[in-house]
């Protein structure tokens, strides 16, 4: 009997399939049916992460973020139930953890990143008890929500990490759910809410810095810049921040706590960071507006393993994904790459149960709304967009490669 092949051969290698691998792949399909196309996926369920804020806030049930894998999946594209272990684009090939290979005449590299747990020293064996919570991962979310309504008043901290990270607003949300929640509870007055970041700044883009600076205020919670969360210790209760003076000076900070939401360090993949295709910072090294790869021209990569300058969101990839698209069916027929992204994403910043303040901008900071409202005030409408309306489109539409684009236009 032959020997069964190793190596299969592809036209197009997709490799992950969350919000962006998905998304590309089923445009690609729906462009040009027939397509082949392998989405290499090792996980069972597809989640839309970004509810898991509302989960951790008690505004959401965790059940209604998750679907079969099967089911998000383009029906004609090939699911390749594998992780990756190598990729090789000097000969156009991706080793799988299974010791299998594909061979790709264009590879598209989407698997989001890496939640480094390890990054804070004992972070991780205590993560989820002793009142260390997180909304980065659908296994603990709901723990932030258990945290939460066991808060009888006392310390509870928030963390954010050095850029980037994927959803940057998420580590502030949490905070202003939860001080919203001790305001209804009546224990205000019994309890002090800290918000420790490890950069300089409220928000990435600085039009944006003072109104959450303003909702920061009024619902008392403590804004400390330049602290990065470097341990914990959850028996006792204990977390350790190094904090960076304005001189370079650094020092420990020790604070102690009944609540701390954790977000952890992240960083791409280490069979992205360990390849040719990682620029200086591990990520994947591609043309901030065509996606495709600087040195290689049959790769692209998109969302968060991407080196593009912008956040790292749903929304980001909502705008990402035709360009991509349309790129790499470019660079199959032999044509001209000329689709372009603008940088365009969006945060919708909860500010507390029933107000969002809709973040949206451009590369260059500009910021670029998409409906007449003022960008800058918190919102009802915005509020139930996100609850209600953003998880079916998702699902329904944007998973399905369907390009319902809504023009947004920069303030200036």
């Amino acid at each position: 009997m032959a020997k069964p092949e190793t190596t299969q051969h592809h036209t197009v290698v997709v490799i992950g399939a969350g919000a962006a691998g998905t998304s590309v792949a089923a445009s690609l399909l729906r462009q040009r049916p027939g397509l082949d196309v392998a989405i290499v996926e090792p996980n069972d369920v597809h989640y839309y992460q970004p509810a898991f804020t509302l989960v951790g806030g008690g505004a959401y049930s965790l059940a209604k973020t998750a679907r079969p894998q099967a089911e998000t999946l383009p029906a004609s594209a090939r699911w390749v139930r594998a992780a990756v272990d190598e990729l090789e684009p000097d000969s156009n090939s991706v080793t799988l953890s299974d010791g299998r290979r594909l061979a790709y005449d264009i590879l598209v590299v989407t698997p989001g990143l890496k939640l480094n747990w390890d990054g804070v020293e004992g972070l991780r064996d205590t993560l989820g008890r002793n009142g260390v919570c997180s909304n980065y991962d659908p296994s603990l979310a709901e723990y932030t929500w258990q945290c939460l309504k066991a808060f009888k008043g006392g310390k509870a901290l928030f963390t954010q990490p050095q850029a980037p990270i994927k959803c940057a607003g998420a580590p502030q949300k949490i905070a202003y759910l939860a001080a919203d929640y001790v305001r209804r509870k009546g224990l205000a007055g019994s309890s002090e809410l800290k918000f420790f970041a490890a950069g300089g700044a409220l928000f990435s883009v600085p039009d944006f810095a003072p109104p959450l600076t303003q909702v920061a205020k009024r619902h008392n919670v403590s804004l400390l810049m330049n602290h990065n969360l470097v341990a914990v210790d959850g028996d006792k209760k204990v977390a350790t921040f190094r904090f960076t003076s304005s001189a370079g000076e650094t020092s420990e900070v020790k604070e102690a706590f009944d609540l701390l939401h954790v977000t952890p360090p992240q960083c791409a993949p280490d069979f992205i960071r360990n390849s040719a295709l990682a620029n200086a910072d591990g990520w994947v090294d591609v043309d901030q507006h065509s996606m495709q790869h600087i040195s290689y021209g049959n790769v692209f990569s998109l969302g968060d393993a991407s080196s593009l300058p912008t956040s790292k969101t749903a929304a980001a990839i909502r705008k990402q994904s035709p360009v991509a698209a349309a790129n790499i069916l470019a660079k199959l027929s032999g044509g001209n790459i000329s689709a372009s992204y603008d940088g365009y994403t969006s945060c919708p910043v909860v500010t507390g149960y029933g107000k969002v303040m809709l973040a949206e901008f451009i590369y260059g900071g500009k910021v670029a709304p998409t409906l007449p409202l003022s960008p800058f005030k918190e919102s009802r409408f915005y509020w139930q967009g996100k609850k209600h309306f953003l998880p079916p489109f998702y699902f329904d539409y944007m998973l399905k490669g369907k390009e319902l684009d809504i023009a947004h236009k920069p303030l200036n």
